[in-house]
């Protein structure tokens, strides 16, 4: 088993980090070209979209349906988890604070192509003979790719998602409340994945129209609530807060002027740590988010374009960044040395270090928000693939796989679950990717038309 573990392990690192970071990153690269830099020329009418669609209450949307807002809630919910925090953490650990800088780089890229993404699902959506709206990769796949080959492209991301995020990712983000929980609390893994998996099961057999509820009134909470407490930690720490940011870019170019030679940490090191995590947290070009924002109902496809950029920013720009800079002034970071504090429990130390022994109960009930709203979100998104591979009566027994997996993943030592939820995620995003850039001819054209459109608003405003 161990050696199956270290196989795993090394496949997924392979593709990771030498076919898909420069893929994922070399598309957002084609795509802010394309759209002609769409996510800095709209940025301002992506926020005013934001806040001006801003709703605890959502619009009725119809059947299965959701708002504009709702659906960005329901994306932002699987993208705000544990990459926020343990992952963050990691890629400082692995990386030293340059990494930052290329989150920040590959998470301006993938704007563009979260625009796209959003694009596409809106453009290509359908509805169901009994009425309901649908749509994710696997719908603009098959309209790109007819025949034979588009079936096989489509059916092989449905499995891959399904078995990515539906099953093994949720294990991994069960894993990681019970784990911050037993830390904080002492409360025995297993309890807190029994409650996870209970509150869960109730919010999946509402379905559509529940996971929307939810997740409109959890995410600027639980946003609100980690940003206000990261804050309070940069004034405690405010000093640090210019060195920190000075660490972050002399870190991306010259790591060993920050971290010292004894890391070993250079600057492939940083870039390869910064945007992979970076991906991995914003999951720009993954396919996951399209499912949600398929599902808006919005004037015109571009519209959710422009929240589908607001998704990124929120998760890497906003929340990511708290955690980093939380980190970087805590003076608790120690990059590549053995037995120092990383992932989870190095986010608890610096947090620990602004707020004392709440610092450790504030990251565990963090993780408790971010990582239960990704299990919600990414429960969603695989169940649209259930339905559209093996009907829609199939989708009872894979919520309660979906719930036994939970459980499982809160008291298990899951790194091969770890490792084979990276490698099925890298499989889902091939036939994203090649969708994508077959069909980026028509995201172009949309984003042209977004710039007349408000353009010719703007006009008739004046």
């Amino acid at each position: 088993m161990e050696q199956f573990t270290q196989l795993v392990d090394q496949v997924s690192g392979f593709i990771w980090n030498n076919i898909l970071l420069f893929l994922l990153v070399g598309t957002g690269i084609l795509f802010t070209l394309r759209t002609r830099f769409v996510q800095v020329r709209e940025f301002g009418n992506g926020l005013r979209h934001l806040f001006g669609s801003f709703s605890l209450k959502g619009e009725d949307a119809g059947k299965e349906g959701m708002s504009s807002f709702q659906a960005l809630a329901t994306a932002v919910a699987a993208q705000v988890g544990t990459g926020n925090i343990a992952g963050c953490a990691t890629a400082l650990y692995s990386g030293g604070p340059g990494a930052i800088f290329w989150m920040w780089l590959s998470a301006f890229f993938g704007m563009s192509t979260n625009y796209g993404e959003a694009v596409l699902a809106q453009k290509y959506k359908t509805v169901t003979p009994n009425g309901e709206v649908t749509g994710g990769p696997v719908y603009y796949i098959k309209a790109r790719f007819q025949g034979p080959f588009g079936k096989f492209l489509a059916g092989f991301f449905s499995l891959a998602i399904i078995f990515a995020l539906g099953f093994t990712g949720n294990m991994v983000q069960s894993n990681s409340i019970g784990l911050a929980f037993e830390t904080a609390f002492h409360i025995n893994p297993l309890y807190v994945g029994l409650v996870i998996a209970a509150i869960s099961a109730f919010t999946f057999l509402g379905g559509v129209k529940r996971i929307a509820s939810l997740t409109e009134k959890l995410v600027p909470v639980m946003a609100i609530f980690y940003i206000l407490f990261g804050l309070i930690a940069l004034v405690i720490n405010r000093s640090a807060v210019i060195p920190a940011f000075q660490s972050i870019f002399v870190g991306a170019f010259n790591p060993q002027a920050v971290v010292g030679g004894a890391a070993g940490i250079g600057v492939r090191h940083a870039m390869r740590f910064g945007v992979a995590r970076g991906l991995f947290s914003n999951e720009a070009g993954m396919g996951s988010t399209p499912h949600a924002h398929a599902l808006a109902k919005v004037a015109k496809p571009q519209d959710q374009g422009l929240m589908a950029i607001m998704g990124v920013f929120i998760d890497t720009f906003v929340v990511l960044t708290m955690t980093a800079l939380v980190i970087l002034t805590s003076g608790q970071l120690q990059p590549g040395v053995e037995g120092s504090p990383q992932g989870t429990a190095l986010a608890q130390a610096a947090f620990s270090q602004a707020f004392g022994s709440f610092g450790n109960i504030f990251v565990a009930i963090c993780l408790l928000f971010f990582a239960y709203s990704t299990i919600v979100g990414w429960y969603f998104f695989g169940e649209i693939n259930v339905k559209a591979l093996f009907g829609a009566k199939a989708t009872k027994v894979y919520a309660l796989i979906v719930v036994l997996f939970i459980i499982l993943g809160s008291f298990l030592k899951v790194q091969l679950v770890w490792n084979l939820s990276d490698l099925f995620n890298a499989l889902m995003v091939f036939p994203n990717l090649i969708a994508l850039l077959a069909l980026s001819g028509v995201v172009a054209k949309a984003a042209r038309d977004t710039g007349k459109h408000n353009a010719k608003t703007e006009k008739t405003l004046k």
